[in-house]
């Protein structure tokens, strides 16, 4: 029976300083079988970071590129499939769309299997606690130190509904900590990463009528009307205005105003 190799070898992203990690197979017909690999970095070779590989089975490592050697030999016992890992560490010096390609070849009695893995390195989201309000000025002193030395921070969130919370997007995250340490009114990172599609409702925004229904008491806030009560009559959600009744005119007057013109203070029951 020739060697093979079987894995589900996905191309994964991974962020800087964290790792991926394929599960892969080895069977042969004999009971060893020579494990080489081949590494290569981009996209600009002589400018990419070292990243880590390591290749182990369920008792721990048996190769790493930091090794001299290139290959190492497996024992394929009961000539069943032997489980093994590839793992790679992304740099903590990663920049976007920095790759890696490791090319696996498994050689046993003159045969020989390959399989090529691939990872490349992609940006981090987390979530920086704050003191409530001081959200835009947490931001302002990040975005000014964010040009300095490696370019780490590439965009910041604070959206109006979640107050003390701002979304920090950047590559290396122990350097995005590291920025934020002198910030007063900044207070830590929650621990992990989030993720674009768990951010995705506070990249869309809310509706100015959201929430508002017909009857709900409202003060008008902006325009000719300002400090005046009124009630709610109908709601426009395509325009996102609303026309409400001035309660303590003489005669009732229809006005027709922006979402953003008022404030709820009694909702209708």
């Amino acid at each position: 029976m020739p060697v093979t190799i079987t894995s589900e070898n996905v191309p994964m992203d991974v962020h800087a300083g964290a790792a991926v990690k394929w599960p892969l197979q080895i069977e042969c017909e004999g009971d060893k079988a020579t494990v080489a690999f081949e590494i290569a970095m981009g996209p600009n070779p002589d400018e990419a970071p070292e990243w880590f590989v390591s290749f182990s089975d369920a008792h721990g490592e048996l190769w790493d590129n930091y090794r001299s050697r290139t290959e190492v030999k497996v024992d394929v016992p009961g000539k069943e499939a032997k489980e093994l890992f590839l793992e790679i560490i992304c740099p903590g010096g990663a920049r976007y769309g920095d790759t890696v390609t490791v090319k696996v070849v498994a050689t046993s009695d003159g045969a020989s299997d390959s399989m090529t893995f691939n990872a490349r390195a992609t940006q981090s989201i987390m979530i920086l606690k704050t003191q409530i309000g001081q959200e835009r000025s947490v931001i302002d002193s990040l975005l000014s130190k964010s040009d300095e030395g490696e370019k780490d921070i590439y965009a910041m969130l604070s959206p109006n509904n979640l107050r003390g919370y701002v979304f920090v997007e950047g590559m290396n995250t122990e350097r995005m900590r590291e920025k934020t340490r002198d910030i007063r009114k900044a207070r830590s990172f929650i621990d992990g990463e989030t993720s674009i599609e768990e951010i995705s409702p506070y990249l869309t925004p809310l509706s100015t009528v959201e929430g508002i229904v017909e009857g709900d008491l409202v003060e008008l806030i902006d325009g000719p009307f300002k400090g005046e009560k009124a009630r709610v009559q109908s709601i426009e959600q395509s325009k996102e205005e609303i026309t409400v009744e001035l309660i303590e005119a003489m005669v009732p007057i229809p006005v027709t105003v922006k979402g953003d013109s008022v404030r709820v203070i009694e909702k209708e029951l």
